[in-house]
């Protein structure tokens, strides 16, 4: 491999979901590579998601032909064994629970994709609309369809569209209600405030990841607000800056500097 050929990345793909597609956006940013997706034993490079389980699970023994691959932004869903760190390079991981799970020591942290608003560069016009970014199992929800018709102000994102045109509608709302990570980080991103959301049955989601990555930022996270809550904060939604944007700015500063120079065009 040769910094001229494609990057070979890994992201989570069995599901449609943009979060997880937009890995690949940023990856090519931060590199200046043209990026292609790969299968985790043989990419170069792990980034956006709660993927360090897919590490550990394809890096237990060292590769055979010598090479290690790099994890930069990844994160845990959970507690996890480290037998696996000898066999990979880490350059940055999203939060610092997943740092202290890993025994990284570091005052650096960041999910990649808080990139996103750098690498698509485009001027994105903003309506006065709250984004609603549900999990994509709940979004044919006959309640949540009818909360939506009922309050014009909402609106409904489907996270199984493109990926590109998600992060549009994110970033042309004045606030954004997210039971999606990626929502809430894309949100960031374009500077938009954003609440996080809990959908009434959805609870293969673990609060973990949610925390690591507000930590990651310095953010202040309360627990998230149910479905059936949505009304009722409408009014009361901030709309303006961010709070904790030094954080964010912090942690894309981090993002770029730590990107593995090995990796770069």
């Amino acid at each position: 491999m040769t910094q001229t050929d494609p990057l070979k990345l890994f992201w989570w793909k069995d599901q449609p979901n943009f979060g997880d597609v937009i890995s690949r956006t940023v990856a090519q940013h931060a590199s200046g590579r043209e990026v292609v997706w790969a299968a985790p034993e043989e990419c170069d490079l792990f980034a956006i998601g709660s993927i360090m389980q897919f590490v550990r699970r394809t890096h237990m023994k060292p590769r055979e032909n010598g090479t290690k691959p790099w994890v930069w932004g990844t994160g845990c869903m959970g507690p996890l064994r480290k037998d696996f760190k000898e066999n990979v390079n880490f350059a940055l991981v999203r939060g610092p629970i997943t740092a202290s799970l890993m025994s990284i020591t570091t005052d650096f942290f960041g999910d990649p994709g808080l990139l996103i608003a750098e690498a698509m560069n485009e001027k994105i016009d903003t309506e006065d609309r709250i984004g609603v970014v549900p999990h994509f199992s709940q979004f044919a929800s006959e309640g949540l369809q009818q909360l939506c018709k009922d309050e014009p102000v909402l609106k409904l994102i489907d996270v199984r569209k493109d990926a590109a045109e998600v992060c549009r509608e994110i970033a042309s709302c004045t606030h954004v209600i997210s039971s999606s990570l990626h929502g809430l980080i894309v949100a960031d991103s374009f500077g938009v405030p954003n609440t996080w959301l809990n959908p009434a049955g959805i609870h293969r989601s673990p609060r973990f990841k949610f925390y690591d990555y507000a930590a990651s930022v310095e953010r202040p996270l309360p627990p998230p607000i149910g479905l059936v809550d949505i009304k009722g904060f409408i009014e009361n939604l901030p709309r303006g800056g961010i709070g904790y944007a030094e954080g964010i700015a912090k942690s894309k500063r981090a993002l770029m500097k730590y990107f593995p120079a090995a990796l770069r065009a």
